[in-house]
């Protein structure tokens, strides 16, 4: 098979679909890859070492998106990359379709067989190829929290750890899944107050358990959330369901009265955003102020943090990867329920019910497709 890596294209993108050594796994049994020339440059990943790894460095998407059987991506294909998809094509990346009705729009008229790593599902359970980057955003929250308290930046200039006699800043965290835990312990490690809200109990259990008396758990309502976003100095939207909308459990009445300066970042901006006031900023321009609140939503958080989001992305990724390629992608996903569970879209089908259900387009079962 002919697997192709074009270079990102999204504002502020710097994250590459597959390092040298992935390349290398898939080379090795017989593979091609093309990788577009400067793919990963920006996060020391020279061509160079592409071509060490049996790799062919190509001038242009143009050629990649014309040749390859399959692209592998990071982050969802763009306007002029979703032109150059062809029917049968497979595409491996994130997609997050729910809140994105031109883009599914767009995928549907392709043709392609579009894989969408963030409904993959593992075989204990859960996301396991958005854990990585639920990880990194979920960390990189609280950096982005801390730095935006701060008056340069918008915020009330408030020290995350306060200092003695001088109170911490006080830390809401809406969901305790795998961005909710990674917030968690760098709040409670750079010295913040912290709540987390959550409507599992045995999950909130759990936390309470590990932090003891570190942190406040509170069971997931709508006074909970009212009373606490209101007495919070930066509240950390980290909800999801997968492959659907994200609810919103922030309305702007909410945002209101909280404090001039407090700092709100929705790391579910991906599936739409958890607060009423969100919507989707680049790392170009990262924030926006609404009723005197700063507001963080930027769609590619891990973005900022390339390298390291890079390798933990292909570290969860190669393997289905490699299976797809091995197999083709109608025995891959037939023999594979949880890679099936990442089909989308295909061949002009909407094929997750999630996903069908938040767009209001017509569902076709993935196992029609990969019986």
């Amino acid at each position: 098979m002919l697997i192709g890596v074009p270079k990102e294209i999204k504002s502020q993108e710097s994250r590459v679909g597959l390092t040298p050594a992935s390349a290398r796994e898939l080379t090795s049994r017989g593979h091609q890859v093309w990788v577009e020339a400067g793919a990963g440059s920006v996060i020391g990943l020279p061509d160079e070492d592409y071509v060490a790894a049996g790799a062919t460095i190509c001038g242009t998407a143009k050629e990649i998106f014309s040749q390859a059987d399959m692209i592998v991506k990071v982050k969802e294909p763009q306007p002029g990359e979703i032109a150059m998809l062809r029917p049968g094509q497979i595409l491996y990346t994130y997609l997050h379709l729910a809140p994105d009705p031109r883009q599914a729009a767009g995928l549907i008229e392709s043709g392609a067989v579009c894989i969408a790593y963030e409904t993959i599902t593992g075989p204990g359970g859960g996301l396991p190829l958005l854990a990585p980057m639920s990880e990194v955003a979920g960390r990189m929250s609280i950096q982005v929290a801390a730095a935006h308290l701060e008056i340069p930046r918008g915020g009330m200039g408030l020290l995350l750890a306060g200092v003695p006699g001088v109170a911490a800043a006080h830390v809401v965290i809406l969901g305790a899944g795998v961005v909710g835990t990674n917030a968690l312990q760098m709040a409670v490690g750079m010295g913040a107050r912290v709540t987390v809200i959550d409507r599992d109990v045995d999950r909130l259990r759990h936390l309470d358990l590990t932090f003891g008396n570190r942190i406040t758990t509170l069971h997931s309502s709508a006074h909970a959330i009212e009373a606490s976003v209101a007495a919070a100095d930066a509240v950390i939207g980290a909800v999801l369901i997968p492959g659907a909308a994200a609810p919103r459990l922030v309305t702007r009445e909410m945002i209101s009265k909280m404090r001039k300066g407090a700092v709100v970042v929705d790391v579910a901006i991906d599936q739409g955003g958890c607060f009423e006031t969100s919507h989707a900023t680049t790392h170009a321009q990262p924030t926006y102020v609404v009723d005197g609140v700063v507001h963080y939503c930027v769609a590619n958080m891990p973005g900022a943090v390339a390298r390291t989001s890079t390798f933990a992305l292909n570290n969860a990724t190669i393997a289905h990867a490699i299976a797809l390629a091995d197999k083709g992608w109608k025995r891959a996903l037939a023999e594979n329920a949880h890679l099936r569970a990442g089909l989308n879209v295909c061949q002009g089908h909407v094929t997750h019910k999630a996903v069908a259900k938040a767009l209001g387009f017509p569902y076709r079962p993935a196992e029609e497709f990969a019986p």
